[in-house]
């Protein structure tokens, strides 16, 4: 088959090379010079070892890269749907638009992009059908995103099951056929593209509400001087709980931003918002500690370990560690007016062993921790589990250590002096 991904960011590229890699014609659109540029030399920007070789694999079995979108029997639409206080579509938008230019009969469009529920067969819809031609009946169209989670791409875009929603059951099959002969897992046919619009989304809400149904209960743990892991631990043990861990918050490009899809054309999604409101919250909460625990945030200098969303990964997408950041930086303001008529300010150094984002102002760990009153770790990066507590003690300026991601061992830090704090 000819297939044209539009759209070569992390989702696009993954599944450009999917089909690539599995005897497909595959022309990757995009409109960023650089990243055309970068898959032309084979300078990749990829910062997971089994995709980057996934996509060099590609890129000599069939994948061209190209500035140009082409006439195909496939066109993926895989471009970013950013949230202005509102899902804003103007990328798929403009997709859809230039597929319409070359749409053929007998074409099939599938849409990945994370979108609201009915955005394929209202927004998508008709704009291909100004190509003069009629959805369903003369071109296929289906929603099917992706699952994949950063640090593991490669593994589960073969092996995760896929959800195709097509808007009729002709347009559903044909995506079916694409698809299963690539991937080891199941398929699945839901009755409508909005359907599986919608079970993306819930899929990822789901996983925000659990994680704040932890944070919250590390909130209340705190009112009563309760260890809210170990409560959690036992709580487990129960055969019908599964409480998450609590942490810094909740970041990447998925799980913050999903929900506020689901909930955007309905007024009744309380719990949703509330649980988005409890994760958004706890950099002000880590803030609120480092005070009680220092006396004082004015004129602070805090190290932050960990700015990538998550452990092990490169990304800072709504990473928590540089929400905390934000936080920090207005915390004589938010959360400790000064009373002298000063205003103290605190100076916070960033740290990360993956990161390598030219905007942030990064030090290494011990540039970050020397002098510092404090070290907060915010990602569970492998690195910090070997962290030396002698050392850390040896440089910070006072001696304590909160590990939001609980990755330190607790037992070791306990021999020597450094006060251990965490969420």
């Amino acid at each position: 088959m000819t297939i044209c991904v539009h759209g070569l960011g992390y989702v696009g590229l993954a599944t450009a090379s999917l089909f690539a890699n599995n005897g497909h014609e595959v022309v990757g659109y995009d409109t960023d010079p650089a990243v055309l540029e970068s898959l032309r030399t084979g300078d990749l920007t990829v910062t997971e070892d089994a995709l980057e070789r996934y996509v060099t694999d590609a890129l000599a079995s069939g994948l061209s890269p190209s500035d140009e979108s082409v006439p195909a029997e496939y066109h993926a639409i895989c471009v970013p749907t950013p949230y202005d206080d509102a899902a804003n579509l103007t990328y798929v938008e403009q997709a859809s638009e230039t597929i319409a230019a070359d749409l053929r009969p007998g074409d099939t469009i599938i849409v990945e992009s994370t979108v609201p529920p009915t955005t394929t067969a209202t927004t998508v819809a008709p704009l291909l059908e100004k190509s003069g031609l009629t959805a369903g009946s003369e071109f296929g169209l289906a929603y099917s995103p992706e699952t994949i989670l950063p640090g593991n791409t490669v593994a589960e875009l073969r092996a995760n099951d896929r959800i195709i929603g097509g808007i009729d059951r002709r347009s559903a099959r044909t995506v079916c056929d694409l698809y299963r002969p690539v991937i080891d897992g199941a398929v699945h046919v839901t009755s409508d593209a909005t359907t599986a619009e919608f079970v993306k989304l819930a899929q990822n809400a789901f996983r925000d509400l659990n994680i704040a149904y932890a944070n919250e209960l590390a909130l209340l743990a705190d009112d009563h001087d309760i260890d809210v892991r170990e409560a959690i631990q036992f709580a487990n043990t129960h055969p019908r709980v599964d409480i998450l861990r609590p942490g810094p918050g909740v970041g990447g490009h998925c799980l913050p931003v999903d929900p506020l899809f689901l909930t955007e054309y309905s007024d009744r999604a309380t719990l949703v918002e509330s649980a988005r409101s409890v994760n958004d919250s706890m950099p002000e909460y880590i803030a609120a500690r480092l005070r009680e625990e220092l006396g004082t945030l004015a004129d602070a200098e805090i190290a932050i370990l960990g700015v990538a969303y998550k452990g092990n990964v490169a990304e800072t997408r709504n990473s928590p560690g540089l929400a905390l950041a934000r936080t920090l930086e207005e915390a004589p303001v938010r959360i400790e007016p000064l009373t002298d008529g000063g205003r103290g300010t605190v100076s916070v150094r960033l740290s990360d062993p993956h990161v390598t984002d030219s905007y942030l102002d990064l030090y290494s760990q011990q540039e970050a921790l020397d002098g510092a009153d404090a070290a907060v770790l915010t990602a569970a990066h492998d690195e910090y589990r070997s962290l030396d507590p002698e050392t850390v003690s040896g440089l910070l300026r006072t001696d304590l250590v909160f590990d939001a991601v609980d990755v330190l061992d607790e037992r070791r830090w306990d021999t020597h002096d450094v006060r251990l704090c965490g969420i």
